[in-house]
Parts: structure tokens; sequence; C-alpha cells
């Protein structure tokens, strides 16, 4: 893992721009506990940065000022889900750090999004781990590796995660990272079925529910560690077998056709396939990449996701590029 500081100027794209991007993620094994007196749940997850990427341009500006383009945005056909302004997590990753730093948050920001919003996929907080890397570097703030995960606590419960990449076991609010080492590559497709669900609106479900009796109280929470050892080192099948998600019962409550979704995935051959996150993204693995693209094809085909994507994993955290 590269905890390097960043220290001193970024690499610059041409008119002192500097570029980083951050990694979508799975979360392959997903623990929900009793709800907690601060209004969080206990969590333990293992996530997994897929091959997805977002990209964040700073460039030198007076004030701060936002671009988003892709995926979610204005100009892409379809509601524009991520605004661009304060209310966006990159907007709030600038001002975070600029306190932190004790400099003036004067900065252009621009976001390429690839990774689809609301997707249960850390889109947002993918492009808040890039906005700290790249903002370190035009700033020359000099903020450690763990200054960043601090400050990206504080933003988000997966913004830790995306700057660190890989595969980690997350506790607390998921923002508690223990590195996990994988020795191979994982494949996947990811379908992604109908709108965006909410993040609260699942757990909300979740808590529903449990207090009905219809789900298990959430107090004994399924072991991580069959799902740490088949990403280790494998095989597929020992995977396929550990998935694990205890938000997918909500989300399908919520959308019931992501049943059909994961139907689909398990039909057309996939080993094992779960919701991610909080949906309504489904996250099918596959064999290796071959059988990856094939799947990849064969789910674009059956019309139940509205996007369909082979990616790999586990691929490196927030990091400048250029």
């Amino acid at each position: 893992m590269h905890h390097a500081t960043s220290g001193g100027p970024g690499r610059l794209a041409g008119n002192g721009a500097v570029v980083a991007r951050a990694p979508a993620k799975v979360n392959v094994h997903l623990g929900v506990g009793p709800l907690r007196p601060d209004g969080f749940h206990e969590l333990q997850t293992v996530f997994l940065a897929v091959s997805l990427f977002d990209t964040v341009t700073v460039r030198p500006a007076e004030g701060l000022s936002l671009a988003v383009r892709g995926e979610g945005s204005a100009a892409s056909n379809g509601p524009a889900s991520v605004p661009a302004d304060r209310r966006n997590l990159v907007w709030q990753a600038a001002e975070l750090l600029a306190r932190h730093a004790g400099v003036t948050a004067d900065a252009h920001l621009e976001v390429d999004k690839s990774i689809p919003a609301a997707a249960g996929l850390a889109g947002g907080s993918a492009d808040a781990a890039a906005t700290l890397v790249a903002l370190d570097a035009l700033w020359g703030t000099r903020a450690t590796r763990g200054d960043l995960a601090r400050l990206g606590a504080q933003l988000g419960s997966d913004v830790p995660f995306s700057l660190l990449g890989g595969v980690a076991l997350g506790t607390g609010r998921g923002e508690q990272l223990s590195p996990v080492l994988a020795r191979r590559r994982w494949d996947w497709v990811l379908g992604i079925a109908g709108e965006g669900l909410s993040t609260p609106t699942v757990y909300a479900e979740l808590d529903a529910l449990r207090a009905a009796g219809s789900l298990p109280d959430g107090a004994d929470l399924v072991s991580p560690e069959p799902v740490i050892a088949a990403l280790r080192s494998g095989p597929t099948e020992a995977l396929a077998a550990a998935l694990d998600n205890d938000l997918q019962a909500p989300a399908l409550r919520l959308r019931p056709e992501l049943r059909r979704a994961l139907q689909a995935a398990t039909d057309a051959g996939a080993p094992a396939a779960l919701v991610s996150g909080s949906g309504p993204t489904v996250a099918a693995l596959a064999a290796d990449e071959d059988d990856a693209d094939r799947l990849a094809a064969e789910l674009a085909g059956t019309g139940v996701f509205r996007d369909v994507r082979a990616v790999h994993g586990p691929v490196h955290g927030a990091r400048l590029v250029g």
C-alpha cells in the first residue's frame, strides 16, 4: 500500500492543473448491526475497489467553482442527480482540506464521472477522495495519507476506503479500515438496474423489517472471515459461496425488480450475484476476464439493466495521474 506523503507541488497537467482519479467499490460482504444511539449502524464490511474510475481535475482559481461532466451530470441524458454546488461532497472536501491546512479554498474543480450515481458504488465518495488528493498537490498542503483519511471520514463513511483502495475490512460506520492482501484478480460484471436508491431509505427499510420481526435483529453478525479468506486466494467457488449483504433484503423489498436482475445474472452463468451496498447495482461474479466479457454481453442483451460494465479488482485507491 502507498502511504507516502504526497508532499510538494503535484504533477501538473499544463496550465497548473492537477488530475487525480479514484475507484468505485463493491461491498463483497456487508453485515449491519443494530441501530446505535447516534443513529448510525455498526458495520462489518469487506470493500473491493474495482476498475471503474471518476476523475477530478483541479486548477488555480479565485474562490471555489465546480463543473460536473458524465454520469449523472446536468449534461447527461437523464436526471441531474449530481449537484454542481456546495451540496456536492467534492465542494465540501475542498472546504474541509482548506480549513485543515489553513489555506484559502481557491480552485476550479472539474469532475468527470464514469461511476453511476446513487448506485451503491460510492461514486460520491470516490470524487471526494480524488479531490482531497488533487488539492493536496495543488495547494502543497503536505497532508499525510492518515490526515486525508481522517478528513475523509468526516465527509462520509466510504471516503477513507476510496483513498485506500485494494481490499479492506471496514468496521465502525465502515470508516475504520484494516487492509487485506488479495493475491489474485477478481472479475465482475456490474449491472445498474433502474433509478438510484438512496442509502438512508434502504437502511430505514432494514430497520423496519427488523422491528417487524421479518429479519433477524442484527445482533449476531455473519463473520467476514470466509469472504476475506476467499478474496486472498480463491477459488472462485469459495468467494461465490461467501458473498453476503444485509442490505439486499430491504433493497429487494423497495425494488422488487432487483430480484429479476439477480436472477438474470445467475441465469447467464454467474457463479454468484449480490446487490452491491444499498443498490440498485447488481454485482455478478465472473470466473475470469473472458467470462466477464461474455456475461456482460449476455446481461446487456436482457434489457433488465440500464447500464452494464465489466470490471476487475482490486485496484489502487485515489491517486494522482499524469
